[in-house]
């Protein structure tokens, strides 16, 4: 099942991808696996993915632990405590939802520590939620400039969770933020290297997302089917 779910968003992917004039190595498949077990997790691997994303970092080390044999990038795609830091600072591939200065500083710390630079992303509050996370658009631009100076922090771009909505316009507005953003700090020049990363779209809005975009879509029910109901770390 799994296998056959991959084919048909990777054909779903291509087809949004030439809908926009783009090519589907443009846009990376980030499969989330929250509260999915290690066996929906090798089926995945043995359909083709590898770039893997968890909300948790209790589940995400407990995970990595089951799977230490395969060939997996890890990513952090939840909201991170700063006392969480330390456990995944080594080996994590991507953190996507830096959205204060506490967080960046223990980062940095630990990528210090390390002798690690450490790949983020800044997450952005596009859809004025309350319930979500993220920096405010506003915001934004200034939580780049501080953390622009952390030399073991390599800011790859933005992340945004989009509205849960099947309203495309409503989505559009909130992808076409997180862009505006991207081209405005990038056009400024306030970072060492211009960002080249703009994750946002899931199961139910990606092709928006790539119309709009994206270049990291996160998805989890479109892959795994059905997620159990959700819990803390």
């Amino acid at each position: 099942m799994i296998a056959e779910n991959v084919k048909n968003l990777k054909e779903r992917i291509a087809n949004a991808c030439l809908a926009a004039s783009r090519t589907p190595d443009s846009v990376s498949l980030l499969a989330v696996t929250k509260t999915f077990g290690e066996g929906k997790i090798r089926d995945a691997i043995g359909a083709g993915i590898f770039d893997f994303g968890e909300n948790y970092v209790q589940e995400l080390t407990a995970k990595r632990e089951k799977l230490r044999d395969e060939k997996i990038r890890w990513h952090f795609i939840g909201h991170l405590q700063s006392n969480k830091v330390k456990y995944i600072a080594d080996w994590i591939t991507m953190i996507h939802s830096v959205d204060n200065d506490g967080v960046a500083s223990e980062i940095e710390k630990h990528g210090s520590r390390l002798g690690r630079t450490i790949k983020v992303l800044v997450e952005v509050n596009t859809s004025a939620e309350a319930t979500k996370f993220g920096v405010r658009p506003a915001e934004a631009g200034g939580l780049l400039r501080r953390i622009a100076g952390h030399p073991h922090l390599e800011i790859q771009g933005l992340m945004t969770v989009g509205p849960f909505t099947d309203d495309a316009d409503e989505s559009r507005r909130s992808f076409r933020l997180l862009k505006k953003i991207f081209d405005e700090v990038n056009s400024a020049g306030i970072l060492p290297r211009a960002m080249t990363h703009l994750s946002m779209g899931m199961s139910h809005d990606f092709p928006t997302a790539i119309a709009e975009g994206a270049t990291i879509i996160r998805i989890g029910t479109a892959i795994f089917g059905a997620r159990a109901a959700s819990h803390v770390n």
